[in-house]
């Protein structure tokens, strides 16, 4: 007996468990995998107040934070960590590892409209993924989040859904693996351990994911901002430094360390040691070096040993230690340097001159001036970074080159953007690297806040709703206050860094308080009030910013701002033999008299250009928050919590999104879900659809205020309307449960009515198939046995007992004779035929080979009949009687061998040139023989020399005795003589020795004898002697 199964997961979504082949099917939702299919978001909506919901903008108290973070909790203490507010996706980091992420998972999101399954990160992939390929637009993915939050997870959770389930084809693959391959080398190269995150993105990265038209990604492409170089040389207490320096130490082979003059030991290295942090429990550096080595090999990189040299010189260059007088460093140890001179591939002294010199030019001319110890550590340091900076740079360009897209037979591809950026960061100290990435937040917010509207206005005009303005918070006065020409921070800092004279950070402030002191996102502790003193600094200024109000210390902020490097440093590093090196710096630099552009305006124009690129694509959002800072599975931090809402700007997101209408639905899944709450559209409605949600909501007793019908979706004001209608398709639920359980017992009592209905009509069923099998049976029983009585009177004269095993023979043989056939007249195959068909065989035969003769002989041209001809008297005349013979059938006979030229037919019938040996001495002498109708004429280059008539015999030519004559095509000149005088039997072969008439009475002789090669002279007896190859003269 069937049975109905519907299981209630915690999230209050429906899972219809899997059937007898491991499928299922839910007539509200078009997803169908192997462990249960979920229905739609609104089913969750029944569980509401135990886990929340899943859509924000469904609070009804929607501008409660309180309310925002307590929906929060109920979700995250269920593991369910995603939630949406509208299109836009939150995560929260769990801290343990949820079996979310599985193939069958990637399978249920595929495809699917984006509300009909429970928030993922997969579904706003898939959701980027379909938008791409129906409408043909750029889409890109922002996550945001600060560090820990989860952003480069998220960002591996999309890239490994695409290669997934993407099309594929074998180059496909190798894209979409160093695609992902790319991640861990970024990852050793760019990310480090922090007080907050283990596995911290310490620079922006944008990726561009090519797709062709198949929708099957074909290429990549990378941008990476603001990696954080200061980094390499300095690190907080209990953090690290970026990863691939430990990783190298602890994976590296022992032959590589000693060949890099490394130990294995991270405590003998300055630059890794001033975070006290070199082991850490959550990470495995030796296994992470494999990976990160395996990545780049798949990723196609040549450079390797280059690239670790560079690596193990950025340590080396960190225990370079000074010492000296005051205000003239040097290098106390020449270990360091001779390690640096072989790495870096460049002059050792020059470099220990670089770093404690520095190169002034005056009036023309250059000074060396020597360097105190503050200014040559500062010296090394900048060195350090600047090619750490630089080849992590190179680094990315080299993966840009492996990931990009070369097939020009289809030029135009679509693009999904991601972005995995750092989120809004306020620490206890915030320097110049807090105060870029504010900034780059504060213009992601601004974009984020115009395409939400954007969006929102564009969906009411589509659907002929009335658009209502939305108040909202525009930040770009500060944007302005940052970024504002000749006026904003940025440019006063560049102005201080570019100025001569004594410019300092505190110079910095002090020009900040008078540019732009009355601004009122500006404060300073000279600007502030006495209750505001006591929190700031004096070397602080404070910008309130959408998310709060940050404090930035001014102390470094010229010196990172300029990211100078000295120009003899450089000159050191353009020399260097390193490939690498040799591509990070450039020679121009040297010869290029303008100053570079410092670090904030660098940074300031690549984020212009995110922006452009942000703008031209349809974005989709995810937000990342870190539940607590301990990294502990299932701990919920309200204060840190609240903070991340925050700085995020979730608040006003939401807050814009539920500026109209809270909930909205395409009218086909609005009424499919709800058409059993009205009488009128229950079961099925067959008019339109406006008009059967226009019945629904009447009967359902909604307020003109409540809603609005576009052209196509319903637009719900409330939450606490939808929230009743579900409540009611709960209750109808029940109902309709109870009507399918009584409507089934009443089908399952009249089903044993039937009963022996069916049986019956079964047993005669099976009586038919019974019958006709038996019938079967008979008819091949009959059919052996005739034929095995046959086979035994076989030899008798044809009796019934015989007839149909002799008429199977017959027609056996003539099938088989069908099929088997001669193909040609000299295919002499024939199958054996019975006695009975033998000479009946011999006819069919004979009138076989007289139908392809014929057939044949019709097919035949007059010319290929005259060759035949004459290859006919040639086989006469030679076969059996000259060793060449068999070698010159095969080769055609032709009318002239004199070079190509063509001849009269009506006049020469053939012509060919021969050697013409004297009767007195053998001399050799060119000749040209010419056969006519009537005589054979020998010639020398037109001259007539001598006529022979075909009326005599060659052998007795008028007085003057025989010719001699030597011919390449020996066979086909008799053929061609003998048929012209008509004399084939007069043709004479002798295989030793000839003789012939010289003159009256005279006689000589010609002998034949074989050897390697043709040699014709006269011997020392007098004869003409002939030594020929046996098988190859013609």
């Amino acid at each position: 007996m069937m049975e109905l199964k519907i299981q209630l997961i915690p999230t209050g979504e429906i899972i219809l468990p899997p059937g007898k082949n491991g499928e299922n099917f839910c007539h509200n939702c078009k997803v169908v995998a192997s462990d249960g299919v979920r229905a739609m978001m609104e089913s969750a909506l029944t569980a509401r107040d135990r886990v929340g919901v899943q859509d924000f903008v469904l609070l009804e108290n929607y501008t409660s934070e309180a309310a925002f973070i307590e929906n929060l909790r109920k979700r995250f203490k269920e593991n369910l960590i995603y939630t949406y507010i509208g299109s836009v996706l939150v995560s929260v980091n769990p801290y343990k590892d949820l079996e979310i992420y599985t193939k069958n998972h990637m399978e249920r999101y595929r495809g699917v409209n984006f509300y009909e399954v429970s928030p993922h990160i997969y579904a706003v992939a898939d959701n980027s993924y379909r938008s791409m390929r129906t409408e043909g637009k750029d889409q890109c993915i922002l996550i945001s989040g600060e560090s820990g939050a989860g952003k480069t997870e998220a960002s591996k959770k999309i890239l490994q859904y695409y290669a997934i389930t993407c099309p594929a084809s074998e180059q496909v693959q190798t894209v979409k693996d160093r695609l992902l391959q790319s991640n861990p080398v970024l990852e050793a190269f760019g990310n480090a351990k922090t007080l907050r995150n283990d596995n911290s993105s310490r620079f922006g990265k944008y990726m561009d994911i090519q797709f062709d038209f198949k929708g099957a990604p074909v290429g990549g492409h990378i941008i990476n901002y603001l990696l954080e170089k200061s980094r390499v040389v300095h690190q907080n207490h209990g953090e690290r430094n970026f990863h691939i320096f430990y990783q190298l130490i602890e994976g590296g082979e022992e032959d590589l360390l000693r060949r890099l003059g490394l130990e294995r030991s991270p405590l003998q290295y300055q630059y890794l040691v001033k975070g006290n942090c070199p082991k850490v429990s959550s990470i495995n550096d030796r296994s992470d070096w494999k990976v990160v080595r395996k990545a780049l090999t798949v990723i196609g990189f040549n450079e390797d040993e280059e690239l670790l040299n560079i690596i193990a010189s950025v340590l080396h260059l960190g225990n370079v230690q000074y010492g000296g007088e005051e205000g003239s460093a040097c290098i106390t140890s020449d270990t360091q340097i001779k390690y640096l001179a072989r790495l870096l591939g460049v002059n050792g002294s020059v470099l220990t001159e670089a770093l404690t010199h520095k190169k002034i030019i005056a009036k023309g001319e250059e000074l060396m001036s020597p360097l105190n110890l503050e200014q040559a550590s500062s010296a090394r340091d900048a060195l350090s970074k600047a090619v750490y900076g630089r080849t992590f740079t190179w680094l990315v360009n080299k993966i840009n080159a492996s990931l990009a897209y070369t097939d020009d037979s289809h030029k135009h591809y679509s693009v999904i953007g991601l972005l995995d950026i750092y989120g809004f960061e306020v620490f206890q100290h915030n320097s110049f690297e807090q105060f870029c990435i504010n900034y780059c937040n504060e213009k992601l917010q601004q974009l984020f806040i115009e395409l939400t509207l954007k969006s929102e206005q564009e969906e009411y005009e589509a659907e002929g709703i009335t658009w209502e303005p939305v108040q909202y918070f525009n930040n770009k006065i500060i944007c302005d206050l940052v970024e504002e020409k000749f006026k904003g921070i940025i440019s006063i800092l560049d102005e201080e860094c570019l100025r001569p004279g004594d410019a300092s950070d505190f110079t910095f402030l002090e020009k900040l308080e008078d540019t732009v002191g009355g601004h009122p996102h500006f404060v300073t502790h000279k600007l502030a009030d006495g209750k505001t003193r006591k929190v700031m600094g004096r070397e602080e200024f404070r910008l309130l910013h959408y998310a709060g109000e940050v404090n930035y210390n001014v102390n470094g902020f010229l010196d990172k701002n300029n990211d100078l490097l000295f120009r003899n440093l450089k000159e050191v590093m353009v020399m260097s033999e390193n490939n690498i090196l040799t591509q990070c710096f450039d020679r121009e630099e040297l010869s290029d008299k303008k100053r570079p552009d410092t670090a904030a305006t660098q940074f300031k124009a690549s984020l212009a250009k995110l922006m452009e690129i942000l703008m031209s694509k349809e974005p989709s959002y995810v937000r990342c928050i870190k539940p607590n800072d301990s990294k502990q599975a299932g701990r919920f931090d309200e204060v840190l919590i609240r903070h991340q809402v925050k700085y995020l700007g979730l608040m006003e997101n939401l807050r814009v999104r539920r500026a109209g209408f809270a909930y909205r639905r395409r009218y086909e899944v609005f009424l499919q879900r709800y058409k059993s709450l009205c009488p009128d559209t229950w079961p099925n409605w067959q008019g339109k659809l406006a008009d059967g949600v226009s019945t629904l909501v009447k009967h359902l007793g909604y307020k003109p205020e409540e809603y609005k019908l576009g052209r196509s979706k319903i637009f719900i004001r409330f939450p606490k309307t939808l929230f009743a209608t579900e409540d009611a398709l709960e209750t109808r639920k029940h109902s309709l449960a109870t009507k399918l359980q009584a409507g089934w017992k009443g089908y399952s009592q009249n089903l044993f009515v039937g009963l022996k209905v069916s049986i019956a009509v079964q047993a005669w069923w099976r009586g038919i198939l019974a019958k006709r099998r038996a019938q079967r049976r008979r008819q091949a029983a009959n059919t052996i046995r005739r034929f095995v009585k046959g086979f035994i009177y076989r030899h008798k004269e044809r009796c019934p007992e015989n007839e149909y095993f002799l008429d199977y023979v017959r027609y056996s043989f003539l099938m088989n004779l069908r099929r088997n056939l001669p193909k040609n007249v000299l295919d002499k195959s024939w199958p054996t035929p019975p006695a009975a068909l033998k000479e009946a065989s011999e006819h069919l035969r004979k009138l076989c080979m007289q139908n392809m003769v014929w057939s044949y002989c019709k097919k035949i041209s007059p010319e290929w009949k005259h060759q035949m001809e004459q290859k006919m008297i040639a086989s006469e005349l030679f076969k059996d009687k000259k060793d060449n013979y068999p070698q010159s059938v095969p080769k055609l006979f032709v009318s002239t061998r004199l070079n190509g030229e063509d001849i009269n037919p009506k006049v020469l019938q053939y012509a060919v040139p021969v050697t013409k040996y004297d009767r007195k001495g053998y001399k050799p002498r060119p000749r040209q023989l010419l056969l006519t109708g009537s005589s054979a004429i020998i010639a020398e280059e037109g001259k007539l020399k001598q006529r022979i008539d075909y009326g005599f015999s060659l052998c007795d030519v008028s007085f003057q005795g025989d010719v001699v004559l030597q011919s390449d095509h020996v066979i086909e000149t008799l053929t061609k003589i003998a048929i012209c005088a008509e004399k084939i039997n007069n043709i004479n072969i002798n295989q030793g020795s000839i003789k012939f008439t010289v003159g009256q009475g005279k006689e000589g002789i010609i002998d034949f004898t074989p050897g390697s090669e043709l040699l014709v002279a006269k011997a020392k007896n007098g004869h003409l002697s002939v030594t020929a190859p046996r098988l190859n003269s013609r």
